[in-house]
Order: structure tokens, then C-alpha cells, then sequence
């Protein structure tokens, strides 16, 4: 397994930084990149992963306090996204703050290739169910013109803040996905 630790192994050759020849520099270890802020076990990472919690968990709750949301599929559809939007962005911000405090890092394969799958699937459901929602909401509001009896502020309050939070999952999948191409 292929995994970074804590601790800083001694060199036995120092590299050289003369101007060798070509031949010199074909068994010269490959440098890896720094991690680039937004990218797992880093603190825009868990930054990144607090914002999508929060806009989540803002976008569950405003939709769920509503009486009537249960009758929309749209709705139910954009409550059960953000739930798994909340439990996903929970857990990967729980394995952030464990990287930082171990300072571990987190670019293993298999851990980039199931945080981009993941927050590929999930950046999607959100997406989806916040599109979905605007259009029974502008269907409400502007077509049908019943407002008055449909809690609207709190219907357009909901689906702008899964868009948001889809805003901010879109960087997490760009970085993982380009990290996990670049290989």
C-alpha cells in the first residue's frame, strides 16, 4: 500500500543539483507534487467539505420544516439529496481533520478513485434535485400563482441553498478527478 507517514525516512545519496548528464538523471525518483489546496486532507479540502455540510444541512432542514413538501416528488427528491449530500460531506470532513491532525496525506489511489466517484454521484443527486425543485417552485410561484398558500420563501430558500452547496462539491470533484487523471 502505497501511503505516506508521519515521520521522515534519512537519504542515503544526497541529490545533486550540478547539471549532470542525461544518463544521470533516468533513476532519479520522481518528486510529487504538493497538494493543492481543496484536495483531500488538506484544509481547503475540509473547508470545501464544511461548506457543502453546511449548505446541506440548511437545504434539508428549510425543506423539511415545510408541511407541504411532502407532496412534491421534486421536493422529496431534493431532501433525500441533501441528506446524502450531509452524511457524505460529514464523514469525508471527519477523515479531512483526521489527515491534518495525523498529517497523513491522502492521495492513495484508491482513496482519490472512491472521493471522486462519490462526490461525482453526489454533486450530481444535488444538482439534479436542485434543478428539479426550481422548476416546481417557478411552476408555484409564476404559472399557477398560488403562493399565497404554498410556503414559496421557504421552497426558493431551500433549492438556492442545494445550489450552493452544489457550487461548492464541484471543486472537490474537479480536484480529485484531475488528481486522480494526472497519475
Amino acid at each position: 500500500m502505497n501511503v505516506s507517514h508521519a515521520s521522515v525516512h534519512p537519504v542515503e545519496e544526497v541529490p545533486t543539483t550540478e547539471g549532470g548528464g542525461a544518463d544521470q538523471n533516468v533513476n532519479a525518483p520522481r518528486v510529487r507534487m504538493k497538494d493543492i489546496q481543496g484536495m483531500p486532507g488538506t484544509a481547503g479540502g475540509l473547508s470545501l467539505r464544511i461548506s457543502q455540510l453546511v449548505f446541506a444541512a440548511a437545504a434539508l432542514s428549510i425543506m423539511a420544516s415545510t408541511s407541504d413538501f411532502p407532496s412534491v416528488t421534486a421536493f422529496c427528491y431534493l431532501v433525500a439529496a441533501a441528506g446524502l449530500q450531509c452524511l457524505w460531506s460529514f464523514s469525508l470532513a471527519i477523515t479531512d481533520v483526521y489527515a491534518l491532525l495525523v498529517r497523513r496525506s491522502l492521495q492513495n489511489y484508491r482513496i482519490v478513485s472512491l472521493f471522486t466517484i462519490g462526490d461525482g454521484v453526489t454533486s450530481t443527486l444535488t444538482f439534479a434535485a436542485a434543478c428539479a425543485s426550481a422548476g416546481i417552485t417557478v411552476l408555484i410561484d409564476n404559472d399557477l400563482g398560488s403562493c399565497a398558500q404554498n410556503h414559496c420563501v421557504q421552497f426558493e430558500t431551500a433549492t438556492g441553498m442545494a445550489f450552493i452547496c452544489w457550487f461548492t462539491t464541484v471543486p472537490s470533484f474537479l480536484l480529485n478527478f484531475w488528481s486522480l487523471a494526472s497519475r
